[in-house]
């Protein structure tokens, strides 16, 4: 009997399954880390064929585990880090280049040159997609890879590439080629998607020099997006979303002022505001949060370019810890009033500053300093930079939050938590199944292969622990003044 519900989780530093029995309770996963390159300065870039190999292993790795034959999978639902792209033969399938990551900023001066060559796009940009002209977003990345791979303007123009975000390299693979689709979601953080009409922008593919015929179908987060074939098993794929979209759904934020936050590699907090765009006056992105049942629900999203990645800084680059684990203890254990402050600006800031030059430091260090303080300092920066773009919500939005939802790996982190509510002044609430990334995945694919019920799902949901702030205005107030005064002596800093 189809009784389980697969989602794949595709991250920035890991690929993972995870199943789901057919009252929505997670019975097992599997997850295997994810190698980056660095070739250059700047540049982040996986191997595309890796991703889909590890996306398999960890599908019938999980299976094992759990005993559950793959005729008992009913539908499997697709989450993805989102921007990062790669381009592919489309008689071949392989890959001409490596996947670009949207972490990688090798293309900000061809940002900044069309800034200065093309009067009003900025402008036209945000108006259109609801993003910012930053190497961040897909477009650029894209258009490097035509411009620098020997050949590929030419095979693009011809209609024999294809390019696709994660979602869709990995639907292309799973349906053996059948499939060359995405969702809204991912679209819209393209930076070539208009996310009013609903459709690929003539007058940006041409800004960015990029052929129509490259692109895929754009379709709604809940759709039949074909069939995988696996060791003879058909499975049909009925949900698509990028994670932090997934994860929304699966915190059941769906009604408009509700939001999220996951702490990721990066932190991505969005605000749902219903069927209205909302044009951020503050720094922040304004996307499509979902597309489900014929509706489309936008948000507001802030990304914090460095969250969890920072601790595994901590762990590999200056080896303060052995694990991320022991970051909650060193920081309980630091000195509260160290005055020290970790700005992880490695790939610049993200919301509101949106500051592609600035960089890393660490300030208000003194002669007894030490190691623990570097790590808390480092927990608590998740935490401020988090605080800076709900504010910035809350004056767009006019609404003002009363509790956070909190997902991801480092919000395990009781610490992390605590502070967390402290310097923001609101309860945090932390659910039972943190994988709500997966989960959300799973819930599109299995409402809309008609496994599940939308409103009984979402009552299922439970909590497993929340945080009430435990700061006084003062000390409140003080430390995010210094937070503030560490950032600015970061901005500008590569310019």
């Amino acid at each position: 009997m189809k009784q389980y519900v697969l989602a794949l989780d595709q991250g920035t530093s890991s690929s993972r399954a995870v199943l789901f029995d057919q009252k929505a309770k997670m019975v097992g996963v599997a997850q295997k880390e994810l190698k980056q390159t660095y070739p250059k300065p700047g540049w982040v870039e996986y191997d595309p064929k890796t991703i889909y190999k590890d996306q398999l292993e960890v599908l019938y790795e999980v299976l094992k585990k759990t005993k559950v034959s793959i005729s008992q999978v009913a539908t499997i639902g697709i989450t993805n880090q989102r921007e990062s792209v790669v381009v592919w033969e489309k008689r071949s399938g392989k890959p001409i280049y490596n996947c670009i990551s949207w972490q990688d900023t090798r293309t900000t001066l061809m940002c900044n040159d069309l800034k200065d060559e093309e009067e009003g796009i900025e402008a036209y940009i945000k108006e259109t997609t609801g993003l910012l002209l930053d190497p961040y977003f897909s477009a650029t990345k894209v258009q490097w890879i035509l411009d620098n791979v020997s050949g590929a303007r030419r095979k693009a123009e011809n209609g024999e590439l294809l390019f696709g975000t994660i979602d869709t390299w990995l639907l292309w693979n799973l349906t053996e080629g059948e499939s060359h689709l995405t969702d809204f979601t991912n679209a819209s953080r393209t930076l070539l998607f208009n996310i009013a009409e609903l459709k690929w922008d003539d007058e940006l593919l041409e800004k960015f020099r990029i052929p129509r015929e490259m692109l895929p179908e754009v379709t709604h987060s809940g759709y039949y997006f074909g069939t995988a074939k696996l060791q003879g098993a058909e499975i049909q794929i009925t949900g698509v979303a990028g994670d932090q979209q997934a994860s929304m759904f699966g915190q059941g934020c769906v009604e408009p002022g509700q939001a999220k936050n996951t702490y990721g590699t990066g932190c991505f907090i969005l605000m749902n505001t219903g069927e209205t765009i909302q044009h951020s006056k503050n720094g922040l992105l304004t996307t499509i949060a979902l597309g489900f049942n014929g509706k489309i629900d936008y948000a507001l999203e802030g990304s914090v370019f460095v969250a969890g990645a920072a601790v595994q800084w901590l762990r590999d680059g200056l080896e303060m810890i052995r694990t991320a684990d022991e970051s909650e203890a060193i920081a309980k254990n630091a000195n509260p009033e160290s005055g020290v402050y970790v700005v992880p600006a490695f790939a610049g800031l993200g919301a509101p500053f949106w500051d592609m030059y600035a960089r890393g430091g660490i300030f208000g260090l003194t002669r007894d300093s030490n190691q623990s303080d570097i790590v808390k300092a480092t927990l608590d920066s998740m935490a401020y930079q988090t605080r800076d773009v709900l504010q910035a919500m809350a004056a767009d939005s006019g609404l003002q939050l009363t509790d956070l939802k909190v997902d991801g790996g480092a919000c395990v982190n009781n610490y992390l938590m605590q502070f967390q509510a402290n310097i923001m002044n609101i309860q945090v609430e932390r659910p039972t199944v943190i994988e709500t990334t997966a989960l959300g995945a799973a819930y599109l694919a299995g409402i809309t292969a008609g496994i599940w019920n939308k409103d009984s799902i979402f009552k299922k949901r439970s909590i497993d622990k929340v945080f009430k702030p435990k700061m006084d205005d003062f000390t409140r107030a003080k430390l995010y003044e210094g937070w503030h005064n560490a950032v600015k002596r970061c901005m500008n800093w590569a310019r």
